[in-house]
C-alpha cells in the first residue's frame, strides 16, 4: 500500500460513505466474530450489529455520536465510531465502538488517528469519560488504547456486546474481553 500520503478522516454521512463504512464494518465484524468463535467459543449476532450500526441514527451520529472513515490512497481502510453511553446522571461518557483498520493499511497511523479524533470528539461533546471494550486476543489494539491513556477496568455496565450474544454466553464474554477507560 501507498505510505507516501497520511490517512485522513472522513465523516460517515452520504451514501458512499455510508456503503463503504457497511463493508468496512461488515469485514470487522466477521473477523472479530471468527475471532471470537476461534478463541473462546462465543458467537454474536454480526447481522443485527451491522443492522444497528448504520440503521439507528442516534446511535453513532451528532449530537449523541461521532462515525468516521479513514481513506488512504483513494481507498476507504477504516473505520471508528462514538457514542455517548446512557448514564441517567451525568451523561458525561462515550465509548468507542469498531475500531477496525484493514490488514494492508496497519502501520500507516490510521488506528492512532481515529483513537485522537474520537477522544476530542467525546470532549468537545462534554464527555468525562471514554470506554471500551475488545477481545483479549486483540493485543495490538490495547496497545494503541494504553498509549492514548486507556487503562483496564472491570466489566461496565451498558457495555455495547450485551444484546447481541445469548443471556447465558454473558460470563464467557466478560472473561474473555478487555474494558478499558479513560478519564478525559
Amino acid at each position: 500500500m501507498n505510505t507516501a500520503s497520511p490517512p485522513e478522516l472522513v465523516p460517515v454521512g452520504d451514501a458512499a460513505t455510508r456503503d463503504a463504512a457497511r463493508r468496512l464494518i461488515a469485514d470487522y465484524l466477521a473477523w472479530v466474530a471468527a475471532e471470537a468463535r476461534t478463541h473462546y467459543g462465543l458467537s454474536f449476532d454480526t447481522e443485527a450489529m451491522l443492522a444497528s450500526d448504520l440503521g439507528d441514527p442516534t446511535k453513532f451520529y451528532p449530537p449523541n455520536g461521532r462515525f468516521y472513515l479513514v481513506r488512504h490512497a483513494g481507498r476507504y481502510v477504516g473505520v471508528g465510531c462514538l457514542k455517548r453511553l446512557p448514564d441517567p446522571s451525568t451523561g458525561a461518557t462515550a465509548e468507542l465502538q469498531r475500531m477496525y483498520v484493514e490488514p494492508a493499511a496497519r502501520g500507516l497511523g490510521a488506528g492512532r488517528l481515529l483513537v485522537q479524533r474520537l477522544l476530542a470528539d467525546a470532549r468537545a461533546m462534554g464527555c468525562r469519560q471514554a470506554k471500551l471494550e475488545s477481545l483479549k486476543c486483540l493485543s495490538a489494539a490495547h496497545g494503541l488504547y494504553r498509549s492514548a491513556g486507556f487503562t483496564e477496568v472491570q466489566p461496565y455496565a451498558g457495555n455495547s456486546m450485551q444484546d447481541y450474544q445469548a443471556g447465558s454466553a454473558a460470563a464467557t464474554y466478560r472473561a474473555s474481553a478487555v474494558f478499558m477507560e479513560l478519564d478525559l
